[in-house]
């Protein structure tokens, strides 16, 4: 039991770290966000909204200028100042917001923000436990490989979710009447929007799956959902 001792420590550590992390964003979330009052997207998410069967769907403007959106853990859904910024000076369609808000409602409605919080605590036990075996080997840099073989799962099961919300997102466009068009038209300008760079980074490190991947999801899912 002794020797389980460093991993189940790991694990209460990564817990309490992600719950510090959920606390101070929500508290700056709070501090800086208003809610969306927008009448063009209130009719587009009034669309979606219908689509679930539910009142309303609240989206709030975060105050940064970051061209970003995001689901926080507590539900809530966020599109950063910049990014509407470029809505309002047209780089950017009320469509295309609104598939960066289905996106966003797909990972509440998924779970991946309870999931992550759980992904968080077990990749901390496997790196600690990976370090041990790893440093009776080679000691001294358990660690550093430890680090990075975690950082390249961490990114795949971020990859996995970000598919699983762009899935979700067409389901919900297409019900919608909004349909894909605008959610495939968004990525193909998201890396030149946001300055990114992730055409020259290997794949398989990368938090977000590469834009032909994502479009070519979207088409698969499509022509799945045709055929059934």
């Amino acid at each position: 039991m002794i020797k389980f001792a460093p991993i189940l420590a790991a694990m209460v550590y990564g817990y309490l770290l992600f719950r510090f992390s959920m606390w101070r964003s929500a508290r700056e979330l709070d501090e800086k966000s208003t809610e969306l009052a927008d009448p063009i997207l209130t009719v587009l998410t009034k669309r979606m909204a219908d689509s679930l069967d539910i009142e309303r769907i609240r989206v709030h403007i975060y105050e940064i200028e970051p061209i970003n959106g995001l689901a926080a853990p507590d539900g809530r859904i966020f599109i950063t100042r910049g990014f509407y910024n470029k809505y309002r000076n047209g780089s950017v369609t009320s469509e295309e917001m609104a598939s960066v808000i289905a996106h966003e409602l797909g990972h509440v409605a998924l779970g991946h923000s309870r999931r992550r919080m759980i992904d968080f605590s077990a990749q901390n036990a496997m790196r600690t436990a990976l370090a041990m075996v790893i440093n009776r080997f080679v000691p001294g840099v358990g660690v550093w490989i430890a680090n990075g073989l975690i950082s390249l799962l961490a990114a795949r099961l971020s990859r996995g979710d970000e598919f699983e919300a762009d899935a979700y997102a067409s389901a919900l466009l297409i019900k919608a009447g909004i349909g894909t068009g605008p959610q495939k038209s968004l990525f193909a300008k998201l890396e030149k929007l946001t300055g990114a760079h992730g055409a020259k980074t290997p794949a398989w490190m990368l938090s977000h799956p590469k834009t032909p991947q994502r479009i070519a999801a979207i088409e698969a899912n499509e022509a799945k959902w045709v055929a059934d």
